[in-house]
Parts: structure tokens; sequence; C-alpha cells
């Protein structure tokens, strides 16, 4: 007896992106593409799964992502790899350090890159927030200026204007170097451990392990407490300060609106000076449209030579839902030209037809199976296509071919459907076109 196979399904919070919204994807990728090429970003594309120390070295032992949402395994049937961890990046930045080290691209110059693709977080699936899910990653490696932090936020607000968005706000703030976080957070221990009755279980988790990280809690409860806490602005010093103050000033003849958030702090180890994201009120919960900041320290935390770095991620899923909000986009056609075809001969002749049409740079879609006119014609129109080609035994006899607009080209005063010889197809498609 043969066993019914049991259906299978996506894996909950890892969605099937279909043709229906793929062509969408693609446009915004494109779009994402043009931008960054205006700003010399070049592609890096690093493989998804990385060693798992990577991540708790360059991510950070007591983060969410390391302790929680990290897809982690082990390669003990390889035996080439016996005990060794593995884990699904949960975000591009430590894998592309990491090659960077790895193939010393920062010998002869700095570098700006940059990665598109999936990363994987095992959190509650919900609305912005998936366990498979895209992101752009821009970094820029080997400047140390304040220049860079201000022309990578001047870049996203280009981004927002070509995209045309209105309502995505920018908050800033600085982390100082590691010295002064290290006094600012024995302050901030100490003011903790006197409202220690109002953690929550986050907060007592990340008292000692990640202070910083209390003060982005979103529990009404330990607000006041929160905003009361010793800020970090009061333990930068001279130097520090100069940093983030060149970038606002660079931002101010920009014309970019900021908000200084003395509380935002990220939510991976490795940053440092300048953070910022940029959030809307339009996406609910998950408001952050992008994120990121400078991690001056990571190349050497990872085993390489020193060098300053700055970068931030963009979530496509979101941007996409905010940009959906704002416009509705038309589907791009299928093809140009759809060939409509009866009979053995013509299907024949319409393949060699086509593929000439194709070296044309004509996008071409010839119909395939068995048909009638009428049901051909239909699947020509929901193609989108602006033209029919159409090949029966009489055009097969005198060499010929029916061509009939199924959209008005703009700008063009033609007969809607003419039969012409073979020799001038290609040029009267391109009338039409």
């Amino acid at each position: 007896m043969t066993k019914t196979f049991q259906k299978v399904s996506a894996i909950r919070g890892m969605n099937d992106i279909l043709p229906a919204e793929s062509w969408l994807w693609e446009n915004l990728e494109a779009t994402i593409r043009q931008w960054l090429a205006q700003y010399g970003y070049n592609n890096i594309r690093t493989p998804i799964l990385e060693q798992t120390r990577l991540f708790a070295r360059g991510i950070g032992e007591v983060t969410d992502i390391v302790e929680k949402e990290m897809y982690t395994f082990s390669m003990s049937k390889d035996k080439t790899d016996i005990g060794e961890m593995l884990t699904m990046r949960p975000e591009f930045t430590a894998g592309i350090v990491r090659a960077v080290i790895e193939h010393n691209l920062l010998y002869d110059a700095p570098q700006r890159l940059f990665s598109i693709g999936p990363v994987f977080r095992h959190e509650r699936p919900q609305k912005g927030r998936y366990r498979q899910f895209h992101q752009v990653s821009v970094e820029a490696m080997g400047y140390a200026g304040p220049d860079i932090d201000a022309e990578q936020i001047i870049m996203l607000a280009r981004l927002w204007k070509i995209l045309g968005l209105t309502d995505v706000r920018l908050e800033l703030n600085s982390l100082g170097q590691p010295e002064e976080r290290q006094a600012h957070r024995e302050a901030l221990v100490a003011h903790l451990e006197k409202h220690k009755e109002l953690l929550d279980e986050d907060g007592l988790r990340r008292m000692y392990s990640n202070p910083l990280r209390v003060l982005d809690t979103k529990n009404p409860a330990m607000q006041d407490m929160a905003n009361n806490a010793p800020k970090l602005f009061d333990f930068l010093k001279e130097e520090s300060l100069a940093h983030f103050n060149e970038i606002r000033a660079r931002l101010d003849e920009a014309g970019i609106v900021y908000t200084i958030n003395p509380r935002l702090v990220r939510g991976l180890d490795y940053y440092n000076l300048t953070v910022f994201e940029w959030v809307t009120d339009r996406l609910g919960a998950q408001g952050t449209v992008c994120g990121g900041g400078r991690y001056d320290g990571l190349l050497s935390l990872l085993g390489g030579k020193p060098a300053p770095a700055i970068g931030f991620g963009i979530g496509i899923e979101r941007l996409l839902a905010l940009v959906l909000q704002d416009k509705e986009l038309v589907k791009p056609a299928e093809c140009d030209v759809y060939f409509i075809h009866q009979g053995p001969e013509a299907s024949r002749h319409a393949q060699v037809l086509a593929e000439q049409c194709r070296d044309e740079g004509i996008r071409v879609i010839v119909h395939a199976g068995a048909a009638s006119f009428k049901a051909q014609f239909k699947r020509a129109d929901s193609s989108g296509a602006q033209v029919a080609a159409i090949l029966g035994e009489d055009e097969v006899k005198n060499g010929t071919i029916g061509i009939k607009s199924l959209r008005a080209a703009e700008g063009v005063n033609i007969a809607p459907q003419v039969t012409v010889p073979l020799a001038t197809f290609i040029n009267e498609l391109k009338n039409r076109i």
C-alpha cells in the first residue's frame, strides 16, 4: 500500500514571496541598488551560514539575539567539522567584517560595501517581524571622521525622498567611547540597584550584563526610572562631543531634522559614538525602518587590524509596507509582444520569429500548447503585452504575420491591426511598443 504523503507547508515565520508580490521587491531592490551606486557602494555577498562564535563575539553574548534568537546547530555529521557550531546569520555586519578581515580588503583603501538578502531570527512572528526577513546592510570601513557618519544619514534622507516617504523621522545619539561608557555604566548600575523593585524580568537580567539596554525598555512602569537615569552625554569627553557636534552641524546644513534621543542604544554590543534610527508611527509596534551607527572596535574584536567603521541596516519588509501605504504601484507587463498561433507549423514559426524579436531586445511570450484564438487573446491581454503577433495557416503560407495593438502606444497614431510581410514585422512591432 502506498503511503499518502502529508502536505508540506512553509515554516512559520518564513514566508513565500509569490509572483504577484515579488515584482514589488524587485522594483524596490533596483531602486536601492541605483541609490547606493550614487554613493560609490559595492556589493559583497557573504554566506548565510557562519561559525556561531563569530556572532557571539561580534554581536555580544548577552544580547537577545545571541541568547534567544539565533538558529544554531552542530555540524557533527560532517567529519571535517566535528562539533563545530554553525548559525544562520541573524544580521549582516559581523559576516561582512569577517570577509573584510579574511580577504584583507582594507589593505589598499577604505571600503564602501552593501549586501541585500535574508537574515534569520527565532522570534515570535508578527506583522513586520518574521523569522526569515530581508535586510539591506550598508557598511563604510576605514573612515574615521564624522563626515562619513553625516553622509550615511544624509544618503538615507535621499532614499526616503526617492521613495516618496515623508513621515520617517530621525533619532540620533552618541554612545561615546568605551572608557566613557564604562564610567556611565558604573553610575547606571548604581541607579538601577536603587530602583531594583521597579525592574521587570528583562531589566533584572540585563542590570549587570547590559545595563544600557535596560533604558531601552518599553515597559510603562519603568519609564520614569529610565528617564531619570544618569545620561551618557554627561560622561562624554571633548573628542566624542566634537565628533557628535560636527555630525549635527552637517545635518543642519543639509536641512535634515532630527531628535536627540539619549536613550537610543541599538540592540548590538559593537556600537560606539554615533547611533541613529529612522522611525515611523505608521507601522504599529515595529516602527524602526532603519538603524545603524559606528562600530570602530569590531574589526579588532574579530581578529583584524583596528579600523574605524560605520553602517546601517534597512528592513525591506517594513520599508515596502511603508511605500505601499503611500502609493499604488502598477505591475509591469510580463512581455511586450504575445505570439498567438494556430496549428503545428504556425507554432514552430512563432518560436523562430520570437527569437528574432529577442535578438532586438523585445520581450516576448509565445503561447504554449493548443488553444482557441479567443483563449489566446484573453491570455495575451492578461499578460499586459502591448502587441499580439498572430500566425495562422494563411499567414504561414503567404509569408506574413498579423500585428494587433492591444494597448495604444503613447504618441503613436497607426491602424490597430495590420498584416505585414515577415521582412518588416520587427520594425512594425517596434513602432507599436
